[in-house]
């Protein structure tokens, strides 16, 4: 009998001594149920989850394919707690500063399976900003990006290499 998940329900008759008044008696217990995995879920246990320098490379590389301008990836470990990396990019206009996040939060979740826990800024395209616990996207209009400077802001954090993820 299997279990709507796959898992299969086997019954085997299993013995059970009693002792009754010094006396042993053998009851046959009808069924003992054991539950055991299908063999065909081993092939379906998903590979490990990307690492948070994974998934900044990865968010990295969506937005240079995207045509983004001045991506920058800072390690912000040992100066915060609150990410690991900040990842900094500018689009080009409104359209698609809005056009460079939407790109980042489809190809994430269909690549990697990683959805923002918190987007703000879509809608206008000014600035974007994309929250993956570990990893925070920030695309910028040139003209807010200049303003705020937030690389400026985060000195002390150590600037990443960006590599090819594909």
């Amino acid at each position: 009998m299997l279990s709507p998940i796959g898992w299969g329900l086997h019954r085997e008759p299993s013995p059970d001594v009693c002792t009754s008044g010094g006396a042993a008696v053998t009851i046959r217990v009808e069924h003992e149920l054991r539950i055991t995995r299908p063999r065909t879920m081993a092939a379906s246990v998903p590979h490990s989850a990307p690492t948070s320098a994974e998934l900044a490379q990865r968010a990295a590389q969506i937005l240079i394919d995207h045509k983004a301008n001045d991506v920058v990836l800072l390690s912000l470990e040992g100066v915060s707690d609150m990410t690991d990396y900040f990842l900094i990019a500018s689009g080009t206009s409104d359209t698609h500063v809005r056009s460079l996040g939407n790109s980042v939060l489809e190809e994430m979740k269909r690549d990697v399976g990683q959805m923002a826990h918190h987007v703000e800024g879509l809608s206008q395209g000014r600035w974007v900003l994309l929250d993956y616990v570990d990893v925070v996207v920030h695309i910028f209009h040139p003209t807010l990006r200049n303003f705020y400077q937030i690389e400026r802001l985060w000195a002390d954090a150590e600037p990443v290499p960006l590599q090819k993820v594909r």
